[in-house]
Order: structure tokens, then C-alpha cells, then sequence
């Protein structure tokens, strides 16, 4: 049985992530106070200020945390069967799903509208 140490953030990783945070305000702040440069230009700095405070926020404990949470997610949706398109099973599927959305979507309609004609009745707002 492998245990693995509990590691606690610590204010090099809490500076990390404000920086990150910080240079991703920075970029957003550039694209609104430049308003004279081409909009190609403005969104390359967003893009530029987005790539490099994810890049330090990724360096902090909680970013490296993440990360692996997000390659661990990839590893596991590998291994998930699906099911083949021309399948009955997943037509059949696909078909219900429609349906149960198209009763709801009908149950809750007529719902608002009830509540709606008994909230102008109760207030008077109602002919």
C-alpha cells in the first residue's frame, strides 16, 4: 500500500498564482488601453498574457496538482467503451433522451405559464 504525503500550498506557491492571475489582469488591461492598435494585436496580448500566467500558475503546487488531475482525466476517458453510432441501442437511446427533453421542456412551459397567470391574479395585475 503506497501513501502519499499530504503537501500543503505554501506562499511561493500563493505568490505564484496571484502572479499568474496578475499577468493575465495585465494582458486583458493591455487589450482595453490600447485601443488605437490593430485587433489582431490586442488579442495576441491576450493570448500572450493567457499562455504565460497559466504557464506560472502550472509551476505552483496547486497547478501541478491540476495538471495531473487533467492527465489522469485524459488516461481515464481512454478507457471508456462507446458505444458505435450505427448501434440500435444508441439510436433508441438518442430518441428517448429527445423526447424526455421535449415532455419536460413542455411540462415546465405550461408550469411558468400557470404560475405566471396566478401571480398577475393574485396581484391584480390580471384582466
Amino acid at each position: 500500500m503506497t501513501e502519499q504525503a499530504q503537501q500543503t500550498a505554501g506562499t511561493l506557491d500563493t505568490v505564484k498564482l496571484i502572479a499568474g492571475v496578475a499577468i493575465l489582469a495585465a494582458g486583458i488591461a493591455g487589450f482595453y488601453s490600447l485601443p488605437a492598435w490593430p485587433i489582431w494585436s490586442r488579442w495576441l496580448i491576450v493570448l500572450a498574457a493567457l499562455t504565460a500566467g497559466g504557464f506560472v500558475a502550472l509551476q505552483s503546487m496547486q497547478g501541478r496538482q491540476f495538471w495531473e488531475f487533467v492527465q489522469s482525466s485524459r488516461i481515464e476517458l481512454r478507457k471508456v467503451v462507446w458505444r458505435d453510432k450505427d448501434s440500435p441501442q444508441t439510436w433508441q437511446v438518442a430518441v428517448l433522451v429527445f423526447v424526455v427533453v421535449a415532455i419536460l421542456t413542455t411540462f415546465f412551459w405550461v408550469l411558468d405559464m400557470l404560475l405566471a397567470w396566478i401571480t398577475r391574479m393574485l396581484t391584480g395585475q390580471g384582466a
